[in-house]
C-alpha cells in the first residue's frame, strides 16, 4: 500500500501537462489535481487512527485499500476536471485511512527490536524507491498508454495488496465507536483547509471578485477556528491542544509545514517548468527529475541518522536547509533557453541533498520533543503538518506563478518568457518559505545536549512512524 500512495504521488506530477491538454484544466485549476489529493488526506489523518483504535487497524487499512484502487478506477476513466478531481479527493480519503495505520501494524507484526528495525528500513527504502521509480514510470506510462493509466496502474497493485492483507494481516477488535471519534472536527478542519486553498487558488483566476473571495477566506478561517475551539473542549479530541505547549514539537512542526510547503510545490512547477519552457515531453521530464529522489533516498536511508547522531539534529536540520534553500535560488535564475544539465540537473542534486538532510531531522525533532505519552498524537500532528503544508504551498506557489505570468502577458510578453518568470518567482517564493524555516529552527528549536546525540539518533526509529512521505517532495 505505501508503494502505491508514494508512486501515486510522483507518477501524477509529470502527467500534469498532458491531463491539462487532453481536460481543459486552466492554469490555476491545475493545481487541484494535487490539492484535492493533499486536502483529504492531511484533513482526515487523525480521525483515520482514531477510528484504527475503534474498530481495529485491520479494517481501517482494508477500507482505505479499497476505498483509494477505487478512486483511481475513477481518476482513469475520468472525462471532466471536476470528475478527476473528485476521484483525487477521494483518493486521498483512502490514502489518510490506510496510511494512519500501516506503521502502528508494522510495529504490531514485528515487536521484537531488531526484526522492527529490519521492517521500517524496507518501509523507508520503499518510499524512497516508490518516489524514483513514480517519476520514471510517470513519463513512460503518458507517452506510450495516455495519461490515464497513471491511475490505473494502482488497480493490480491494489487487488494484490488487498489479497494480501486479507490473508495475513491478523484481525482486532479495537476499543469499539461507544469509545468515540471526533467526526465534527474532522469535517471542521477539511472544509475549512479545502476552503482555504480554493480560495487561494482562485486568486488567479476571473471567476470569482475580490469581495468573493475575501468571504470564502474568512469563512475558512472561521472553520478552522472552530476547529481549534472543538479541540479544546471535546471530551476525546482528534488533536489534544496542550502538545502545543511544547516548543520543541510547535517549533518543529512549523519547520515540517514551511519545509513541505516548498517540497510539493517546487515539484509541481519543475514539471511545468521542464515541459512548458524547456520543451521536455513527459518521459524526459520523468527522467530529469531524478537526481533529486536518488539523493534524497540515499541521504536519508545510509548517512542522515549517522550525521545526527554526530551532531545533532538542529546542526543537520541547519544544514539541510541551506542547502535546499540555495537549490531553489539556483533554479530560479534558470533562463527561458536554459540547458538542463548546467541550469536544472544541478539544482535538483543540491536539493535533493538537502531535503535527505532535512526531512528526516525535522521529523526526528518533533517526535524525540514527545513525552512517551504523547509520542502517537505527536505522530498524527506530524503527518498532518506534512499533508497541510504540502496543499497550502502548493496553491500559494501556483498562485504565485499563475498570477505573475498572466500580467506579463497582458502587457505583451513573449507566452515562454512570461511561463518561466512565473516559475521562476514562484521558487523564490518557496526558497523564502524555506529561509522562515531556518529561522524557526534557529531561533526556536533548542541544541541537545550533547550526552543525548545517541538519543536523537535512536529516534529514528520513532521519527519513521511519522514520516509517510519523507521522499515525496522530490
Amino acid at each position: 500500500m505505501q508503494l502505491m500512495i508514494i508512486l501515486d504521488g510522483t507518477i501524477v506530477t509529470v502527467a500534469l501537462p498532458t491531463i491539462q491538454k487532453d481536460l481543459g484544466f486552466t492554469q490555476g485549476g491545475l493545481s487541484w489535481v494535487v490539492s484535492s489529493y493533499l486536502i483529504a488526506f492531511a484533513g482526515l489523518l487523525l480521525l483515520s487512527g482514531r477510528l484504527g483504535d475503534l474498530i481495529g487497524t485491520k479494517k481501517v487499512f482494508l477500507s482505505g485499500l479499497v476505498t483509494f484502487t477505487v478512486a483511481s478506477l475513477l481518476c482513469g476513466i475520468a472525462t471532466s476536471p471536476e470528475l478527476l478531481i473528485g476521484g483525487r479527493f477521494l483518493q486521498g480519503v483512502g490514502a489518510a485511512l490506510a496510511s494512519a495505520v500501516v506503521l502502528g501494524m508494522i510495529v504490531g507484526l514485528y515487536p521484537e527490536p531488531t526484526e522492527q528495525a529490519r521492517a521500517m528500513g524496507i518501509y523507508s527504502f520503499v518510499s524512497a524507491g516508490g518516489a524514483s521509480v513514480g517519476l520514471i514510470a510517470g513519463g513512460v506510462i503518458t507517452d506510450t498508454l495516455g495519461w490515464h493509466w497513471v491511475f490505473l496502474i494502482n488497480l493490480p497493485i491494489g487487488a494484490v495488496a488487498l489479497v494480501a492483507g486479507i490473508r495475513l494481516l491478523a484481525a482486532q477488535s479495537g476499543l469499539g465507536l461507544r469509545a468515540g471519534a471526533d467526526a465534527i472536527g474532522a469535517i471542521l478542519v477539511t472544509a475549512g483547509l479545502s476552503l482555504g486553498v480554493f480560495t487561494i487558488s482562485q486568486v488567479s483566476e476571473d471567476r470569482f471578485s475580490t469581495s468573493q473571495l475575501r468571504i470564502y477566506g474568512a469563512v475558512a478561517v472561521v472553520l478552522l477556528a472552530a476547529f481549534l475551539v472543538r479541540q479544546a473542549k471535546a471530551a476525546r479530541p482528534l488533536l489534544a491542544l496542550r502538545i502545543f505547549r511544547n516548543r520543541e514539537i510547535s517549533g518543529a512542526n512549523i519547520a515540517v509545514v514551511l519545509v513541505f510547503s516548498a517540497g510539493f510545490g517546487f515539484q509541481f512547477l519543475n514539471a511545468l517548468y521542464m515541459q512548458r519552457v524547456l520543451g521536455f515531453d513527459s518521459m524526459q521530464t520523468g527522467l530529469g527529475f531524478l537526481p533529486a529522489p536518488l539523493v534524497i533516498g540515499t541521504m536519508s536511508l545510509f548517512f542522515t541518522a549517522k550525521l545526527t547522531a554526530r551532531f545533532g539534529t538542529r546542526r543537520v536540520l541547519l544544514t539541510g536547509l541551506l542547502c535546499l534553500g540555495a537549490g531553489l535560488l539556483l533554479l530560479s535564475r534558470a533562463p527561458v533557453d536554459g540547458n538542463y544539465w548546467v541550469d536544472v540537473a544541478p539544482t535538483l542534486v543540491i536539493q535533493g541533498f538537502g531535503m535527505g538532510l532535512t526531512v528526516p531531522s525535522v521529523i526526528m525533532r518533533a517526535m524525540s520533543g514527545a513525552a512517551p505519552e504523547d509520542a502517537g498524537l505527536a505522530s498524527g500532528l506530524n503527518n498532518t503538518a506534512q499533508q497541510a503544508g504540502a496543499a497550502v504551498g502548493l496553491a500559494v506557489l501556483a498562485t504565485v506563478a499563475t498570477s505573475h505570468s498572466n500580467t506579463l502577458l497582458s502587457k505583451g510578453t513573449e507566452q515562454v518568457e512570461a511561463l518561466r518568470d512565473g516559475y521562476s518567482l514562484a521558487f523564490l517564493y518557496a526558497a523564502g518559505f524555506v529561509f522562515l524555516a531556518w529561522l524557526v529552527t534557529f531561533f526556536v528549536l533548542r541544541d541537545a545536549p550533547a550526552e543525548n546525540a545517541s538519543e536523537d539518533a535512536a529516534q529514528q526509529g520513532r521519527s519513521d512512524q511519522a514520516a509517510e512521505a519523507v521522499v515525496s517532495p522530490s
